[in-house]
């Protein structure tokens, strides 16, 4: 085996500082001269996408999101999909995962918070560790992000996530310890914000006292992409790489910072190092081969998808409609019905193998004629986009002159497309030419928006344009424009000529462009009155709503925990004629519910990967029993929110550049247990079946180690599940604490009439607060009680252990 401390000996300081930095989007480039081979990653967190764009690339296995992972409560479930996803690395010809993302859920509005697990620290460590474990056996790298404070996407790559050390240390620091701890995380990835004025990837506390001082991490850090800022103070910090390349702080600049002596040889030697030690431990360090991405669909991967499917869905509501009758006419109704809603938006898109819709789900297991359809309403956030056959014309710079060159594009959406030999990704131009015809009669929307300015032009007519008005908006990771559409009442059949031009200037920050041009028919009240005389012509109305990857999805935050469009309207219409009604939600968090008391049933489904379909199809139809509890708080309106209920702006999305976590400790159900009550609390989710729990057996010793036992027993008539849950409430503390804190959970997947012991274990730190002025965790001496319950207000058994005062070390 090679000595990576001995060859570093052998390695130029370009060398070394040539180690630092990428060397494209995906690939950090080895040393040629010492036979070091290349370090190439590829997007997580639930799929390994590959170097493909961010939907047109090499086909991938698409699992699960992160809530809806999180939904599971089950780590063994997690460790088994780590281990998949390290084959599907290994296929994308990488081997760094850039996952998983595990920054915590501190409201309901951030865009990203179906990447996450839960707003909890300890679900989230506790699943973390598991899925880190799966990755890491099979030599695949995990990249713990986004360190740190990472909780919203509005303005996230200059905003200053302002909170105290202890908040930090005792919820959103937790996940990446445990990782770091327990699992030994090889690969950290900062993240874009500032934490209390410093920016991540500059932040010395966070990556060299915090991480590697006092956890003992001796991984690797790298940037979130363009997200390094400096090249003195990121290199002083410990930011060992930056990405993607070719670089932006570091080469030449960083060298002349070493031989000024404004950073120390040293750090540039133990960065490079750290490289290495990454190569060593994926075994790509003597790897010179080529890479190749293929394509390898494994049955039992689908298998797993879709069991984590089953054991992600959250049974929110149930007063006698699931599981549906044997013979039951279904009328299936909404914009997710037939439109399979498999993943979130952002780079943690890939192409998936299949992606299967409710409708497909249950065409598989059920006679199509007990089935009928209405689409109701749509719930889009931007028009389709337009496909077809399109001339495409290429321009070096701006549309004057003569085109470079022309081809042929099927759909008008381009995210940093590769554009032919010549054309500068950032410096271009492209016209498009085309004809859509209207397939039925109606009022059409085209929208459009843009990284770049642009204009649509329809029959020779420019009628829309963010061209000479083009402002920086929401899309495109804040690099794009607002949507801006126009309306064209066509008959069917009736032709139209497209013309769309595009180009691109300079970048705000994430040096990205691209542009979606889309078309999509109106719906209105008529649609709705249509799909609700079907409900009434059915047993039961299965209505398929929530949001889509358009909504969650990274690069900006929902306006609120409204469904988008007329799915509200649709959901009130269809109740109130169908016999019974069943809502399956596909959000990436919570919603706000107006229509709950008129409804029979609600499951919540999430995202939940590319056998969405089947996975619904198995809990509704009761092949299998929901396996899924609720990782985050749903509040029954937004303002019942913590993000909502402190100083306005301040709080969130922030002002003058600043978030300031003033709510400290009390988010998600630690804020409703001392504000207004959780629709749906935290934990929450009801099964087919019931469950008897026997007495707790405590075994505590007064220092704090030990554990709880008890027996679980299905007393009904199905399989399911049993999540037990034990939170810890201190009796007195000398600083304000929670009134419970979740400090571990036990999941038993049971067959009726079958007992299992649930097994709690405990440790010191479990009781602990964190003491900034004596920089250590602290136990104070007294009672706490242990309160074990199915969610975080369903409490079933309680117990008092008392303890001795004690410190606990970092």
């Amino acid at each position: 085996m090679t000595d990576i401390t001995t060859l570093m000996d052998e390695l130029t300081l370009d060398e070394q500082v040539s180690l630092m930095a990428g060397q494209d989007m995906w690939n950090v480039g080895g040393i040629e001269r010492l036979g070091i081979g290349a370090l190439r990653v590829t997007d997580g967190p639930n799929g390994a996408r590959g170097g493909g764009d961010f939907v047109h690339g090499t086909h991938s296995a698409a699992f699960p999101v992160g809530i809806a992972l999180g939904a599971t409560w089950d780590p063994d479930l997690m460790h088994q999909i780590g281990g998949a996803l390290a084959l599907e690395t290994r296929d994308k010809g990488a081997s760094v995962l850039l996952g998983p993302t595990i920054n915590l859920q501190r409201g309901p509005l951030n865009g990203r918070n179906f990447e996450c697990y839960s707003e909890d620290p300890v679900l989230t460590a506790k699943l973390t560790v598991s899925y880190v474990q799966g990755l890491q056996a099979a030599g695949v790298a995990a990249t713990l992000k986004h360190f740190v404070a990472n909780e919203s996407e509005i303005r996230r790559t200059v905003n200053s996530s302002d909170a105290d050390e202890r908040t930090l240390r005792e919820l959103y620091l937790v996940p990446f310890e445990r990782a770091v701890k327990e699992a030994g995380a090889w690969a950290i990835m900062s993240a874009y914000n500032r934490i209390n004025g410093t920016y991540a990837a500059d932040n010395r506390w966070l990556l060299t006292e915090v991480l590697r001082g006092d956890w003992g991490f001796d991984g690797l850090v790298m940037s979130d992409w363009f997200g390094l800022r400096s090249t003195v103070d990121g290199a002083i910090a410990g930011l060992d790489l930056e990405m993607p390349g070719p670089t932006i702080q570091r080469g030449d600049k960083l060298v002349e910072a070493v031989r000024r002596g404004d950073v120390p040889a040293e750090l540039v030697r133990q960065a490079a190092l750290n490289v290495l030690r990454l190569l060593e431990r994926t075994g790509t360090l003597r790897d010179t081969t080529p890479r190749r991405e293929v394509e390898n669909e494994r049955p039992e991967t689908r298998a797993l998808i879709r069991e984590a499917g089953v054991q992600s869905a959250v049974l929110l509501k149930n007063d006698g409609a699931l599981p549906l009758s044997d013979s039951a006419r279904i009328a299936v109704i909404g914009p997710n019905a037939r439109t399979a809603r498999v993943m979130g938006g952002g780079s943690a898109q890939l192409n998936a193998y299949r992606m299967v819709s409710p409708w497909d789900g249950l065409a598989q297991v059920l006679p199509e004629d007990r089935l009928s359809y209405a689409e109701g309403c749509t719930n889009e956030r931007f028009s389709p986009v337009l496909e077809g056959d399109f001339t495409r014309e290429w321009f070096k710079g701006d549309l004057s002159g003569d085109p470079v060159a022309t081809d042929t594009v099927h759909a008008l959406h381009a995210f940093m497309a590769d554009g032919p030999e010549g054309i500068d990704p950032l410096d271009h131009a492209v016209r498009i030419t085309g004809r859509f015809t209207a397939p039925e009669a109606g009022t059409w929307r085209f929208g459009f928006h843009s990284a770049g300015r642009s204009r649509l032009f329809l029959d020779g007519e420019e009628v829309a344009e963010a061209w000479d008005s083009w402002a920086r908006g929401r899309t495109f990771f804040e690099e794009g424009c607002d949507p801006v559409t126009v309306e064209r009442d066509l008959g069917a059949g009736q032709s139209i000529e497209i013309a769309f031009e595009f180009a691109t200037h300079p970048t705000h920050d994430l040096h990205v462009s691209g542009y979606h041009l889309g078309v999509g028919r109106v719906l209105g009240q008529a649609e709705i009155d249509r799909a609700a005389d079907i409900a009434a012509e059915a047993d039961v109305a299965l209505v398929c709503v929530g949001r889509s990857a358009e909504w969650d999805t990274e690069g900006w935050d929902l306006p609120d925990m409204t469904l988008p469009g007329l799915q509200d309207r649709l959901v009130e219409a269809v109740a109130a004629r169908a016999p019974r009604t069943i809502v399956l939600l596909q959000t990436g968090g919570p919603v706000a519910m107006p229509w709950l008391d008129r409804v029979d049933a609600v499951l919540q489904g999430w995202y939940p990967g590319q056998e969405a379909g089947q996975a619904f199809a198995d809990v509704l139809t009761g092949a299998r029993s929901p396996g899924g509890r609720l990782p985050q708080s749903f509040p029954t309106r937004l303002d019942d929110a913590l993000t909502f209920s402190g100083t306005p702006e301040v709080t969130y999305p922030g002002e003058d550049g600043h978030v300031r976590y003033d709510e400290g400790l009390y988010i998600g159900y630690r804020h409703h247990a001392r504000s207004r009550p959780a629709a749906f609390p935290f934990g929450f989710g009801l099964g087919y079946t019931d469950f008897a729990f026997g007495k707790p057996e405590v075994r505590v010793k007064p220092d704090g180690t030990g554990d709880l036992r008890l027996t679980v027993t299905n007393t009904g008539a199905r399989e399911g599940a049993a999540v037990v849950q034990l939170y810890i409430a201190p009796a007195a503390a000398p600083v304000d604490r929670p009134e419970a804190e979740l400090k571990n959970f036990a999941k038993l997947s049971l067959a009726p009439g079958d007992s299992g012991i649930a097994t709690l274990a405990l440790a010191a730190r479990d009781f602990a607060w964190f003491d900034g002025d004596r920089r250590c965790w602290a136990i104070a001496p007294g009672e706490y009680t242990l309160r074990l319950g199915t969610s975080a207000t369903d409490i079933f058994a309680t117990a008092a252990v008392h303890l001795e005062g004690r410190d606990l070390p970092l």
